[in-house]
């Protein structure tokens, strides 16, 4: 039985598909699984699934109606935990693809270190090859270390793939179906539960900056399941006692709330989310107030104009502080 299943979910990826699962077929660790979900694709990728299953007896194909990123997902899981005894999952979304040293770096990091979770760097490519490997570097962080951090991977440590999963964390745990940033309402989840992370510090995924992907598309009103995802984990962490989690989650709230409402508001088809946005908006400032992460409320006065558009309220503010300031230097 072997010992890593590696999910590929398959949706409209036909020019993409080959790319991939040749960079997976050519790992250097070849003790592995590949499960394909075709996610009710409309083009050839069903077919092209069947064909890499004829090609190599590792590979297994999932066919079902389409249901989006998470339903596939959770379809691979659920079909590993049913029929299958390999001890880790990983994860590679099908427009990307993989270093030769991806599963090996990363089960290395996992035994290694004794951790339930590996991570790797990722490299944002619009078609430029990965960097070679040099030396493979493996750290050992706790889970805030890890999922907090600005400095691992430029901060992008939410995300479902780059990373190798102990079976036991998916016991109870699924991906939402139907939600945009499905990773930001689970991957904290799974890291917190494993406590440590073994990390290889060298990028050994390539992320496609795809130019028809639905995360470089304009604004629409499911990009608001983002402030959804972290308003969990602003509860999480909280319930948890893990300030260093509540900080991350709440600056992310504060700053994605911002954004969303100013990119709603360039488009008149979805000015009517304002209110809505506004009122997040306001709820991450009202947070920012209670638990006082940023040292003066000038540096996000940004926040606060948006959220409250009053010109007179913003004018008497001004006033205000510029009085105080030349009382204070008297």
């Amino acid at each position: 039985m072997a010992r890593i299943s590696v999910i590929v979910p398959v949706y409209k990826v036909e020019i993409y598909l080959h790319r991939c699962v040749e960079s997976i077929f050519h790992q250097t660790f070849q003790d592995f699984e590949l499960i394909l979900v075709d996610d009710g694709s409309p083009d050839n990728c069903g077919a092209l699934c069947d064909a890499y299953a004829r090609q190599d007896s590792r590979v297994h194909v999932i066919h079902q109606e389409n249901g989006g990123l998470s339903a596939a997902r959770n379809a691979g899981i659920d079909w590993v935990l049913a029929n299958s005894e390999t001890e880790y999952l990983a994860f590679v979304d099908s427009d990307d693809w993989v270093a030769p040293e991806y599963l090996e770096l990363l089960y290395r990091a996992v035994t290694e270190c004794g951790c339930l979770i590996s991570a790797c760097g990722l490299c944002r490519t619009t078609g430029e090859e990965l960097p070679p490997v040099k030396q493979g570097t493996i750290r050992k962080l706790t889970a805030a270390d890890y999922y907090c951090s600005e400095t691992i991977h430029g901060g992008v440590t939410a995300v479902a793939w780059n990373k190798l999963y102990h079976r036991a964390l998916f016991k109870s745990l699924r991906y939402p179906v139907g939600k945009l940033h499905e990773d930001e309402f689970t991957t904290y989840q799974l890291v917190y539960q494993a406590g440590q992370v073994g990390v290889v510090l060298e990028p050994l995924y390539a992320y496609y900056q795809n130019p028809q992907g639905i995360m470089l598309s304009s604004w629409n009103p499911r990009r608001m399941h983002l402030l959804e995802a972290v308003g969990e984990q602003i509860v999480f962490a909280r319930e948890n006692d893990h300030p260093e989690l509540l900080k991350k989650a709440a600056e992310q709230y504060l700053y994605c709330a911002h954004e969303q409402l100013r990119m709603a508001a360039a488009s008149p088809e979805t000015r009517t989310y304002l209110p809505a946005l506004r009122r997040h908006l306001r709820k991450a400032l009202a947070l920012e107030r209670k638990e006082r992460f940023f040292s003066r409320e000038r540096d996000i006065h940004w926040a606060y104009e948006e959220a409250y558009p009053c010109r007179i309220l913003w004018f008497l503010v001004g006033s205000r502080r510029k009085m105080a300031e030349k009382r204070g230097k008297k």
